[in-house]
């Protein structure tokens, strides 16, 4: 399950937890429009997500071509060419 987080939508009202932002654990359909230690109004922040290749050889020349892909480098100028 991911992990969202809101913030009250007046920082002027509200308790500490919900001025500065919380994190909630919940499922894609579950809802939350309220703080849940003052009940303020709260809305959903947008936060950049963070991902990252363990295996770098994974993604080599060598084992895209294994796998059936093709890999395209930009030469520049506008010129492209397919390893």
């Amino acid at each position: 399950m991911p992990i969202y987080v809101y913030q009250s939508i007046d920082i002027n009202h509200g308790c500490d937890h919900c001025k500065n932002s919380f994190e909630v654990l919940q499922s894609f359909s579950d809802v939350t429009n309220e703080c849940p230690q003052c009940h303020a109004p709260v809305h959903k922040l947008i936060q950049k997500t963070g991902m990252r290749v363990g295996k770098k050889h994974l993604l080599s020349d060598q084992s895209l071509k294994k796998h059936g892909f093709s890999k395209i480098v930009n030469e520049g100028d506008g010129k492209f060419r397919q390893i």
